[in-house]
């Protein structure tokens, strides 16, 4: 059989354009409160991620990494929920209280239609 190479040329083409989707994971897009932002006391942080996650496998832990007048504090797990949200491609965590003054970080576990488990961190600062 007899190629032309104009139809390998398109077959490579679309192979290209097709690869990048088939690849793709999900990532960070973007956050309430926003990345290294300094806010004010909060209930709710939420995330947003590129593409649907994988409820029963997704997760977000809040910690906090430092509180005014305490030099060395360790970071400390707060109490706050995590859940995917209705839309499916975020992440909301609630806490029953607004959080106090001080820096904080969401240790974040995801997984999208590719199955390939992807984690992160957020940091922002409570005034």
């Amino acid at each position: 059989m007899k190629f032309r190479p104009s139809l390998l040329a398109l077959g490579a083409l679309a192979a290209m354009t097709l690869a990048p989707a088939a690849i793709a994971h999900p990532r960070l897009v973007s956050a309430t409160p926003a990345a290294n932002a300094a806010v004010a006391p909060t209930t709710t942080i939420k995330l947003d991620f590129s593409e649907r996650l994988t409820p029963k496998l997704t997760s977000a832990t809040l910690v906090m990494t430092g509180m005014p007048g305490m030099k060395d504090h360790p970071p400390m797990k707060m109490p706050a929920t995590s859940q995917v949200a209705a839309d499916g491609k975020s992440i909301v965590l609630t806490s029953a209280r607004p959080l106090v003054r001080g820096s904080y970080r969401v240790d974040w576990v995801v997984i999208g239609a590719d199955t390939h488990r992807i984690t992160g961190t957020h940091a922002f600062t409570v005034k």
